[in-house]
């Protein structure tokens, strides 16, 4: 891939030979042989002699970089900045009535809407194009469509368009409105022409224009791309514009900020100093034009700036680098060109990194299902995977796929479980050593005094004092088999509606499943934890040392008995079959074929990366053909 800097460097050797045509000929644009062309004039020549002698203004660019510029309009016709990728802009900023108009107007050679308050309502885009027609081309693109216009017609037909975009009032609209200009003599420029500053709403505008106006401005030129062409009035003190305070606070040192000082004639004095003390830092330096007034023609208007800025004694001493629409057109091109060549390697590996994050995005959405047999498919597939998960979880204690959910880590919380069941155990109903040592004992033994032999405990006191201790521990395990299901059952939970996300439909049956087969295991635990209480309390002989022999054996294998009996039954049939009886069985298979609808929400984003998919191949498609192109220039 090319580099900013190759690209940078191709550019300035191409542009170091270009020229600008003119009416007898041909000369060089750069400022110094532009003053000498001007040095011809007296000033006592006639308009028809300034006429002659002075220059269209028009950009000639080499065949590799007007290119470059049509790719730039073609991105943002595509409106690839929708996907967070900036490209480089000419900005157009200014306080209200700085004469922001007047001076596109002298560089597009055209009118534009003129009046009371704001003018500019919405984002103008002007795609400047010089073409060797006679004829111009003119036409406004906006919500879709495409409408011709002509020069007489043009500022009417931005005004209809504006307030189809705005409405009739004198609101503000961020929708943009691109003005397309094909005309012989015009410098190749694309510039976003953005409403002038006021503070103070006027004719109907709303209350808070001045924040809606600050907001889009500060939208366009906060992006490190933006170059930003900040119109100011001679007669104002530049430290004090609203213009000036914006761009630096996105621009401090002014490195992409070019100012232009509008109606020099109306405020001389003082002017030299302005631009060359330069206080608000602009770092792409200052240009100072004269406004074209009343009936004046483009060509008029331009020679009489020629002639002022030659003669006036005070204008005369700005250098002729500075001044002139001319030089303000040569130095928003090659601007732009620096930037469009600066910022083109970085937009092009910016849209592959989108490109590739939608498409593997898109990848990790479900797949649209089309048919009951893919249905069917997608649902033995979920079944599988939520069997292998909760085989890791509950049956090999693994937790590689929750690592960070410590109530998914089942082995270690059923041991915590049985840890506090067993202190539960061992601390109920303890004796008082000191107050009542063996009292309840000794009562039942008196009570069940009779005629036996000598030291042996009466069979049927043994049973009574039995049964009460069971009795007194029976609320504990009847509690832990309650609370280890439930517990079990908020990890299956958890299981199921991860490996469901992508399928709603699915989600609804999968909780009821699950949550009927848990009641159900739990019922029948609580039911055997019942029966083995009651045996509890029928038994007399837990000092034979056959019963403590297989106690210990039973004990030692509760565990496996457990998991292989009740979890093992869980995870490898119960559940699935539970599932499936409940999507299909009371639909009688039309569960199933819900599974093709596809949530909205999921809907919604999968058309919306479809729509951004498209979007950045056609966009990587432009880049890639100006940059091969680049490449094959530069050998």
């Amino acid at each position: 891939m090319i580099s900013s800097s190759d690209l940078l460097s191709i550019i300035s050797q191409k542009m170091g030979g270009r020229r600008t045509q003119t009416d007898s000929g041909s000369r060089s644009s750069s400022s110094s042989i532009l003053q000498d062309d001007q040095e011809g004039l007296s000033s006592s020549s006639s308009k028809a002699q300034l006429l002659f002698n002075n220059a269209p203004i028009v950009s000639s660019y080499n065949d590799k970089i007007r290119p470059m510029l049509d790719a730039i309009d073609k991105l943002r016709i595509l409106m690839v900045m929708e996907e967070g990728i900036q490209l480089p802009t000419i900005v157009v900023v200014g306080d209200q009535s700085s004469g922001k108009s007047s001076v596109l107007e002298s560089l597009a050679g055209i009118s534009l809407p003129r009046g009371q308050g704001i003018c500019t309502r919405v984002p103008l885009v002007m795609r400047l194009q010089h073409h060797s027609d006679p004829q111009p081309e003119l036409s406004l693109e906006y919500n879709g469509r495409v409408e011709h216009t002509d020069e007489d017609k043009v500022s009417e037909d931005i005004v209809n368009a504006t307030n189809l975009i705005a409405g009739h009032k004198k609101g503000i609209s961020d929708t943009p409105l691109t003005l397309l200009v094909k005309k012989n003599g015009v410098p190749d420029l694309t510039m976003v022409d953005l409403p002038g500053i006021t503070r103070v709403p006027v004719h109907g505008q709303p209350e808070n224009i001045y924040d809606q106006i600050k907001d889009m401005i500060m939208k366009y030129i906060k992006p490190d791309e933006s170059i930003i062409l900040n119109v100011l009035s001679a007669s104002n003190d530049f430290s004090t514009c609203e213009s000036i305070s914006m761009s630096r606070s996105v621009d401090k040192t002014g490195e992409r900020t070019l100012a232009v000082v509008t109606k020099v004639d109306m405020a001389p004095e003082g002017l030299l100093e302005k631009v060359t003390a330069d206080d608000v830092d602009i770092g792409l330096g200052y240009v100072c034009v004269r406004n074209r007034i009343r009936d004046e023609t483009y060509e008029e208007a331009r020679a009489i700036a020629d002639q002022l800025f030659k003669t006036h004694p005070l204008l005369s001493k700005i250098d002729k680098s500075m001044v002139g629409i001319q030089v303000l057109a040569d130095k928003l091109v090659q601007i732009q060109a620096a930037s469009i060549a600066r910022n083109l390697p970085v937009i092009e590996e910016k849209i592959n990194d989108k490109l590739n994050s939608y498409l593997s995005e898109l990848n990790k959405l479900p797949k649209t299902l089309s048919t009951v047999t893919e249905a069917m498919t997608a649902f033995t597939q979920i079944i599988g995977a939520s069997k292998e998960s909760l085989k890791k979880i509950l049956l090999m204690g693994e937790f590689n796929e929750f690592p960070h959910d410590q109530q998914m880590h089942c082995t270690a919380r059923l041991v915590e479980m049985l840890d506090q069941c067993s202190y539960q155990l061992h601390g109920c109903n303890e004796s008082d050593s000191k107050s009542n040592f063996l009292l309840e004992e000794i009562a039942i033994l008196e009570e069940a005094k009779g005629i036996n032999l000598p030291n042996f405990v009466q069979r049927n006191a043994f049973r009574i004092i039995l049964q009460g201790k069971v009795e007194g521990i029976s609320g504990i395990p009847l509690e832990f088999v309650e609370h280890v299901w439930n517990y079990i059952e908020n990890v299956v939970l958890s299981v199921l509606m991860r490996k469901t996300e992508k399928y709603y439909q699915l989600q609804p049956s999968a909780r009821r499943a699950c949550q009927n087969l848990i009641r159900r295991m739990k019922e029948r635990s609580i039911h055997w934890m019942t029966e083995i209480l009651e045996m509890e309390k029928l038994t007399d002989y837990t000092c034979n040392p056959e019963y403590v022999s297989e106690w210990h054996r039973l004990m030692t294998e509760q565990e496996t008995f457990i998991t292989k009996l009740s979890i093992s039954n869980l995870v490898d049939k119960d559940l699935g079959m539970e599932i499936v009886g409940e999507l299909m069985g009371p639909n009688h298979g039309v569960g199933i074929e819900r599974m093709m609808e596809e949530h909205p929400s999921i809907a919604v984003k999968r058309e919306k990366l479809i729509k951004s998919i498209k979007k950045l191949k056609e966009s990587k498609e432009v880049v890639c053909k100006i940059m091969d192109g680049i490449v094959t220039f530069a050998n």
